[in-house]
């Protein structure tokens, strides 16, 4: 039996939050586990932001117009960095904690692995620590990484 079946390795694609990935593909390719990878396109801030050229507003659902070709670049580096390491990558929409608690749920992930800082600064006071909500949402096992 496998110390850890199932691994969500959650990630923001911020170079704060590197640390977390690699450490999570170190122990997936040390248990065998099935990995995923996931990046939540986060869709609730709570005040107008600036991404670019596009304003976002409190309930649109499309905050960044550049983030789904964002979101599709970040998992092609994830994929790049993962190498020989099976890993199956998922984009979901909302909000972070939440959703990468939900999903942890539905996969029955045994661990799930996330950094202690991500993209920061304005962000940070905006959207929460991620890392906190999903520490104290999550039923299973969590890995903090420092980064």
């Amino acid at each position: 039996m496998k110390l850890f079946e199932t691994i969500l390795i959650a990630t923001d694609g911020s170079e704060k939050n590197r640390a977390a990935l690699d450490a999570g593909l170190r122990i997936a390719r040390s248990c065998g586990s099935h990995t995923w990878v996931i990046y939540v396109i986060d869709t609730n801030v709570s005040a107008p932001v600036q991404y670019g050229t596009a304003l976002a507003s409190p309930g649109e659902p499309e905050i960044n117009v550049d983030s789904d070709s964002e979101a599709r670049q970040i998992t092609s580096q994830i994929r790049t960095l993962a190498g020989d390491t099976p890993i199956t990558m998922v984009i979901r929409r909302g909000k972070p904690a939440r959703e990468i608690v939900r999903f942890a749920a539905e996969k029955t992930a045994d661990l799930i692995i996330i950094g202690s800082l991500g993209k920061g600064g304005l962000e940070r006071v905006l959207l929460g620590s991620v890392s906190d909500e999903v520490v104290r949402t999550a039923s299973g096992n969590v890995l903090v990484v420092k980064g």
